[in-house]
């Protein structure tokens, strides 16, 4: 075998095939180059742990013979120490992969919807904005207390769900990076908020309108109409969303191709449970949505979205807001539909397929209830329209009998 010199690599053919051929140096064992089409690499190999290892020092023309060589007998000292030189490097190169990073590899992993992307992009770019660009071997349980008891002082509920996305961030970071086998690190840092016990107890959300405002609501709604595109697709879909119960990322993007007015159902596309369901629609809403203008796709459209689908509809929940003196949001709407149903004495498990929700809590139904076609469910959720029209004629008799009685007087 030859001494690896400069005159002798410089002589060196390089194959036209995919072919590799390899030269080991007479005078250095273990130190060799592997000669491509593409050019030629310096590398070594040896034993560690009885474990056969192969090393790439580097491209001939970056290294000389000479820098080479001394790489090489650097890395069989190491090896002869007991230091493995391909965990070493993987174990250096997982110690720099940045959150940023993992947060990428995660949501490229898994089908996440849209809105989980969102957030978790949302937080990088606000909460985790000191941590995204750095490595996430750095991020300690004393910088996770640091920030996380800053960010509660701003919004408890928005630290929970930041950094409960951080641990899940670290937690698959862990999982698929193990150099060596070994974890990249000792635990997550992320653990110090149980270990502390103080995440922030937020208190589940109970607002709706209460029934005895239901017709006044509706028809405070309907009077908001001004025959503007936009604003009177907000105006159907809030008032679709009394109907239905469902939720507001569930109605934006509902599209024609998805309403059978032949058998009166309308069907929900990959929804937040990713179950995908057809529901029945009541008269009252086949009504609506036959009156709605087909003019996009969309069911729901107005002119100047770029999606093509309306946002959350807080320009119309704002003014019902001021009107009814008490605050209402596109979900304070969906929990009012829940409150009518338990007021007419649907079953529980009944409303909670109408409005799209897992039911965990009853192994029977959860096991032997059709899911997918909610047809039998017409009924109940006829029921729950004729009520709100009930008590919209209510409301707006109400009115004219003061109206009446103030001219009288």
């Amino acid at each position: 075998m030859p001494k690896l010199t400069k005159r002798f690599l410089d002589k060196v053919s390089l194959p036209d095939q995919q072919q590799q051929k390899f030269y080991w140096d007479d005078e250095l064992r273990g130190f060799g180059i592997k000669v491509t089409k593409t050019g030629i690499k310096f590398i070594c190999q040896g034993r560690i742990n009885r474990r056969e290892r192969r090393i790439t020092i580097g491209k001939y023309g970056t290294f000389t013979p000479d820098q080479a060589r001394k790489q090489a007998k650097q890395i069989f000292q190491d090896m002869a120490n007991g230091i493995d030189p391909v965990a070493e490097k993987e174990k250096n190169v997982a110690e720099q992969i940045t959150l940023g990073e993992i947060a990428e590899q995660y949501i490229k992993d898994r089908d996440l919807k849209q809105s989980t992307i969102y957030d978790i992009n949302k937080h990088l770019r606000n909460i985790f904005s000191p941590f995204t660009g750095k490595p996430i071997k750095e991020i300690t349980r004393d910088k996770v207390l640091e920030l996380f008891r800053e960010k509660s002082e701003q919004s408890p509920a928005q630290a929970n769900q930041a950094f409960r996305i951080l641990r899940a961030l670290i937690n698959y970071a862990m999982a698929t990076h193990r150099p060596g086998d070994m974890p990249l690190l000792p635990e997550n840092p992320v653990q110090v908020i149980s270990d502390a016990k103080i995440w922030n107890n937020i208190k589940p959300k109970n607002r709706r309108i209460p029934l005895d405002k239901i017709g006044k609501a509706f028809n405070f709604l309907e009077g908001l109409r001004d025959f503007s595109d936009a604003r009177d697709a907000l105006i159907d879909g809030v008032i679709f969303a009394m109907l239905t119960g469902a939720r507001w990322n569930e109605i934006a993007p509902l599209t024609w191709g998805d309403v059978d007015f032949d058998h009166g159902t309308w069907f929900i596309r990959d929804p937040k449970n990713r179950e995908s369901v057809t529901l029945p629609l009541s008269t009252q809403a086949q009504e609506l949505l036959k009156n709605r203008p087909p003019n996009n796709k969309y069911v729901f459209s107005t002119p100047k979205t770029k999606k093509g689908y309306p946002g959350l509809p807080r320009f119309i929940t704002t003014k019902l807001s001021k009107y009814l003196d008490i605050e209402v949001s596109a979900h304070d709407i969906r929990r009012t539909f829940r409150s009518i149903a338990a007021e007419l004495n649907i079953e529980l498990w009944k409303t909670k397929l109408l409005m799209n929700h897992k039911i965990n809590d009853d192994i029977t139904i959860q096991a032997y209830t059709e899911k997918s076609d909610l047809e039998y469910l017409r009924p109940a959720i006829q029921k729950i329209s004729d009520f709100i029209y009930r008590q919209a004629e209510l409301d707006q008799k109400q009115v004219v009998d003061l109206s009446a009685r103030k001219a009288a007087l």
